[in-house]
């Protein structure tokens, strides 16, 4: 992959590396030193990690396996993590299940069982590196050019057996669902869940995700949205990557037009 493809708009960088993300995130991990080392203190750590007890007291660990399952923001709610650690997520009694968060099943499902330790696995500590890395990765990227982050998740994500529960539970997920719909996020959270599942279910149709080319043509409607209405940032400058680095000739849509009106080329492809 070019070194220089950081510096192009979102669209073609999705474009690009969507075809081969490991790849991808393998020449961040070189670029990437404080994530080396957190994941190399885990590797280590990993052997010597036997219970949820010991997972818990180790930080470092904790903050790698969270974050393979895109589950940092519950680094400091140790309460919560000790039951997804410890309680059996195929029980309905459970905070996993009771949750419907996906993510949060997928964790239980992985460290509730500690008979034998989940990382007494090189396979297995290999596998939570990698998960950990590619989310590292895509958040990096979200930050240099927002919505290509959650362009890349989506389409990593999502299966062809995906259901709008499941895209709810997950907000960089709904994120893209609601943003392609047309519904301003900030506005849309605003709603509750039973206005949102009546809002989403009309406007999404999960046909569209019955095969990985419509993923990724479903993550570039989502891209090519943000391209004419933008979402807030911490960052106005990141911004600009979403049009070219000047906001000007460069921009998105002269990228794929054909000689034509730019938009009406990009969108017609997409939609």
């Amino acid at each position: 992959m070019s070194s220089n493809v950081a510096g192009l708009p979102a669209m073609p960088q999705y474009l690009s590396i969507v075809k081969d993300e490991p790849h991808a995130v393998a020449q961040y991990a070189k670029t990437a030193p404080a994530a080396q080392r957190l994941v190399q203190e885990f590797q280590e750590a990993a052997p010597k990690i036997h219970s949820a007890k010991d997972l818990l007291g180790n930080f470092n660990a904790l903050k790698v396996v969270l974050g393979a399952y895109g589950l940092s923001s519950l680094l400091g709610q140790k309460a919560v993590v000790r039951d997804l650690v410890t309680q059996d997520p195929t029980q309905n009694t459970s905070l996993a299940a009771k949750s419907g968060n996906v993510a949060w099943k997928n964790f239980a499902k992985t460290f509730s069982n500690w008979s034998p330790s989940p990382l007494s696995s090189s396979e297995n500590v290999a596998q939570i590196v990698q998960k950990y890395t590619t989310v590292q990765f895509e958040d990096s990227k979200q930050v240099e050019s927002p919505g290509l982050g959650n362009a890349l998740y989506f389409s990593r994500q999502m299966t062809t057996d995906t259901n709008l529960a499941q895209i709810m539970s997950d907000p960089k997920l709904l994120n893209v669902v609601e943003t392609v719909a047309g519904f301003d996020p900030t506005q849309f959270g605003a709603l509750d869940y039973d206005q949102q599942v009546r809002a989403l279910t009309p406007k999404v149709n999960l046909k569209d995700f019955s095969t990985p080319a419509g993923i990724q043509k479903y993550a570039q409607r989502y891209l090519a949205t943000l391209q004419y209405k933008p979402q807030p940032t911490s960052s106005a400058a990141n911004m600009l990557s979403l049009y070219g680095a000047s906001g000007g000739g460069a921009s998105i849509l002269s990228l794929f037009s054909n000689g034509g009106d730019g938009d009406a080329s990009l969108f017609s492809s997409l939609f």
